[in-house]
């Protein structure tokens, strides 16, 4: 089953003060994201995935193109009580307490009287933040803030959940809490929808990722296709002995020394005979031998069809 399509969705945003002009941030976007599947939106600041998520809960709307949620035409009012949301910079009211925000969020989304007590909580507990469910929310800090956000997202159970750097300001344990909890949704059968730019976050828990850059769609799979392709290369770890010269093959390699005195190296497949021939004549000890796969990094690159530099991706 289907719970997000998209279908050559655009939009333009007008530029400029006398004479504003179309600047187009999203590009006939289509794609599909399967029932029950962690989805992951990759793409670098400003490639138009927060751009997507709110055509998508239609909080803008589209210049052209068209999208469906659970097989209801976006901004249909039963999709309310369906869907999640966490804004990439939430701000909440910050004299209510922890607890107050998400009995709200969960009478906005349906939540019975009789059970929004219990269903608060849960949320709190899942979030790790029950210990401060009556804590006001401008005493918490950043990452306290995030959990809450994510519980309110949740609070009322939803079928399809949209996540926008959901990981920003949460501590390393708060990030892995996060991912855990992603599967643990995924588990109890909702999809989830989440936007990122820590591909480490992503090759972690996705199903399928698509790749966004400069507003157009540049690739799409599952995380194991599009990993499975080797690189030509192999890691070797070696340790030298001591007092023999090294032959150039092995300084011509990318060599880090560990503190055990052990090298690694990145040795082209079509000279790693060579060089563990070099190796053994040498005398030095061979450890492991081990082919190298591609990252989720190396593949985001080459979709987008561009080079790294600082601040692109993390």
């Amino acid at each position: 089953m289907t719970a997000i399509e998209c279908t050559a969705l655009s939009k333009d945003f007008p530029v400029g003060f006398w004479r504003p002009r179309p600047r187009r941030a999203l590009d006939k976007l289509s794609l599909q994201v399967e029932a029950g599947e962690i989805f992951g939106f990759l793409g670098h600041n400003g490639a138009g995935k927060t751009t997507t998520l709110k055509l998508l809960l239609r909080l803008v709307y589209p210049t052209s193109g068209s999208a469906r949620i659970l097989n209801l035409p976006i901004g249909d009012p039963r999709l309310a009580a369906q869907i999640g949301y966490l804004p990439e910079t939430p701000y909440f009211y910050d004299y209510l307490t922890c607890r107050e925000l998400l009995s709200y969020y969960a009478e906005l989304s349906g939540v019975p009287a009789a059970t929004r007590p219990a269903a608060v909580l849960s949320a709190l507990r899942r979030l790790g933040m029950e210990p401060h469910a009556d804590l006001s929310l401008r005493k918490c800090s950043k990452g306290m803030l995030q959990r809450v956000g994510l519980a309110q997202a949740i609070v009322h159970q939803p079928r399809v959940i949209f996540l926008d750097e959901p990981m920003s300001g949460l501590d390393p344990l708060g990030r892995r809490e996060v991912r855990d909890l992603m599967l643990q949704l995924k588990a109890e059968g909702a999809t989830i929808f989440f936007s990122t730019h820590i591909l480490s976050d992503a090759e972690q828990i996705c199903d399928r990722v698509a790749i966004l850059h400069r507003g157009r769609l540049r690739g799409m799979g599952r995380l194991d296709e599009l990993l499975a392709e080797p690189r030509p290369e192999f890691e070797v770890i070696w340790a030298p002995l001591p007092g023999r010269a090294q032959p150039d093959a092995w300084a011509q390699s990318a060599q880090l020394l560990s503190q055990n005195g052990q090298r690694r190296s990145v040795v082209a497949a079509t000279e790693l005979w060579n060089w563990l021939d070099a190796l053994r004549t040498q005398g030095g000890s061979l450890l492991s031998v081990t082919p190298l796969r591609r990252s989720l990094e190396e593949v985001y690159f080459q979709e987008a069809g561009t080079t790294p530099t600082p601040g692109d991706v993390a």
